[in-house]
């Protein structure tokens, strides 16, 4: 398949925000694990290959992949299947799984991918049906299989993402306002009693732990405990104050080394960017992130057919939704809960999967076309209504 890239319109602002964002993570982790080289070791180890798959990613047609997607989909589930079975358990939950000369991997990280891929794929082949009832619960159901796997394990964060990016999708490949706002009447009413029933342990699907965060936050004055991590954590951040305590503070107060944050290399890392680089290093961070965001719906809207703009939605909303709510956590806007900051925390799992993403978007970039098709251009049947 020859394809006419355009490599003049290669998307270096995504390539350097990403690069920028990791080089920082790089230093924090190194800061915040306080030097520990085996652990930075590694992130620098799973960098080096996360960039080298990002670059054949964005030269390798993702046409070609979309031929493969039933098998990556269905791997996915094998792989989440196997954590189940035969996975690890750390910190109350079964996340990964140890592959023979590669190590711990966390299967989801990569599973955020292939859904990506395979959603676009489904929907691509189907606009003809999509506001079809028949589809729509087919694409449900088959969606639904991995993202059962991955609550399952439990991981609910997670699992609350994966949704946040299938229902991204879908909308921007053209679902009907009629569903959207059948969805919208189930869904309401539901929230609205959802917390009664919370209080009385009446929502199955959910673990003691994940409920007490949840009340935690709803109720943080009779569930103080379950906010010290988070209480913390705001601390941290603001005594940065405008330009933080340097990189690599060491003082006892520091909230790496008082015992305040259990994960301040992962989940907490925002709180030691915080405290170290202050409200500019802060700002810098999210200024990133909105590029990356940016880009992605940029190019998005230059793409060449439904799959390639579909793809580059659901990573883009995997950025932004999963950037703020890690952040959103470190600040006490969300509950507490146990998803990587993308690029910047340590995790070798979420970084590769983020750089493969990255290469997605960067090669649908390369065959992107110069003009956009207006709506009134579509045919009727692919017009949103």
């Amino acid at each position: 398949m020859i394809l006419p890239y355009h490599y003049k319109s290669f998307a270096f602002r995504l390539l350097f925000a990403v690069l920028g964002l990791n080089l920082i993570g790089l230093l924090v982790i190194n800061s915040a694990s306080n030097h520990d080289m085996a652990i930075v070791g590694r992130q620098l180890s799973g960098a080096a290959i996360g960039i080298t798959a990002m670059l054949v990613l964005s030269l390798l047609p993702y046409q070609k992949l979309l031929r493969y997607a039933v098998p990556l989909y269905a791997g996915c589930c094998l792989l989440l299947l196997l954590v189940i079975v035969y996975g690890r358990i750390r910190g109350g939950a079964r996340r990964w799984i140890v592959i023979p000369g590669l190590g711990q991997l966390q299967p989801s990280e990569f599973a955020k991918i292939g859904i990506i891929l395979f959603a676009a794929w489904l929907l691509g082949k189907n606009l003809e049906a999509l506001n079809k009832a028949h589809f729509l619960l087919v694409f449900s159901g088959l969606l639904m299989i991995p993202v059962f796997l991955i609550a399952s394990e439990p991981d609910l964060s997670t699992t609350i993402v994966v949704l946040v990016c299938i229902f991204s999708m879908i909308f921007v490949a053209g679902l009907s306002y009629r569903w959207i706002g059948a969805a919208l009447a189930v869904v309401l009413p539901f929230s609205i009693g959802f917390t009664a029933l919370l209080q009385r342990g009446l929502v199955p699907f959910l673990k003691p732990y994940q409920v007490k965060r949840i009340l935690a936050f709803l109720y943080p004055s009779s569930y103080a405990d379950a906010n010290l991590q988070q209480d913390n954590s705001i601390m941290a951040i603001g005594s940065g104050q405008l330009f933080g305590k340097g990189l690599n503070n060491n003082t006892l107060a520091s909230v790496k080394n008082g015992n305040f944050l259990s994960e301040e290399q992962t989940d907490f890392i925002f709180a030691v960017i915080g405290e170290e680089l202050g409200f500019l290093g802060c700002l810098l961070v999210i200024l990133l992130y909105a590029v990356i965001v940016y880009e992605c719906l940029y190019i998005a809207g230059k793409a060449k057919n439904a799959e390639g703009r579909i793809i580059c939605v659901g990573f883009g909303v995997l950025i932004a939704f999963q950037g703020f709510s890690n952040i959103a956590v470190a600040t006490g806007i969300f509950p507490n809960t146990g998803l990587t900051l993308p690029f910047i925390s340590y995790g070798v799992s979420s970084l590769l999967s983020f750089y493969m993403g990255v290469g997605l978007v960067l090669n649908v970039g390369l065959q992107r076309t110069d003009r956009l098709v207006r709506e009134e251009e579509l045919p009727d049947k692919h017009i949103r209504r």
